[in-house]
């Protein structure tokens, strides 16, 4: 009798676990403002970027704007919400990044073209975001 009971009780933390996992209870819908700074390594980068997004459900679409492109400055990034972690990338895997949102900061580790690890430090500066183009 006892081992059943500790098996329900066993499998019931299990599914808390799963749904925890994949429950999206942060919206990083807005304008992010900030600063990316490689971590250690040449050559060295530090600049201001800003990040446009739009969530719906765990689905997050966006423009990312820094000195790194030469399209203006600006790439789409596509990415997903997972509790209150935002990962991202563009199309062609030059920017990925994996940020913690802690109410309207964000911070969090990347990469940037070739193997350069960043580490971001951004602030929504607005909650609206202007659709991607």
């Amino acid at each position: 009798m006892w081992v059943f009971v500790a098996l329900v009780f066993a499998s019931g933390c299990a599914q808390k676990d799963w749904i925890d996992r994949t429950l999206v209870t942060v919206d990083v819908t807005g304008t992010w403002y900030g600063t990316m700074a490689t971590t250690s390594g040449q050559p060295s980068t530090h600049q201001e970027v800003r990040f446009e997004l739009e969530q719906k459900g765990p689905k997050v679409t966006g423009l990312f704007r820094g000195g790194l492109f030469v399209s203006g400055g600006t790439t789409p990034i596509e990415g997903s919400m997972t509790g209150d972690v935002f990962k991202f990338r563009d199309a062609r895997n030059l920017l990925v990044g994996e940020l913690t949102v802690g109410g309207d900061e964000v911070t969090g580790q990347g990469t940037v073209g070739q193997n350069r690890q960043v580490a971001f430090t951004l602030r929504r500066v607005e909650r609206a975001a202007t659709p991607p183009r």
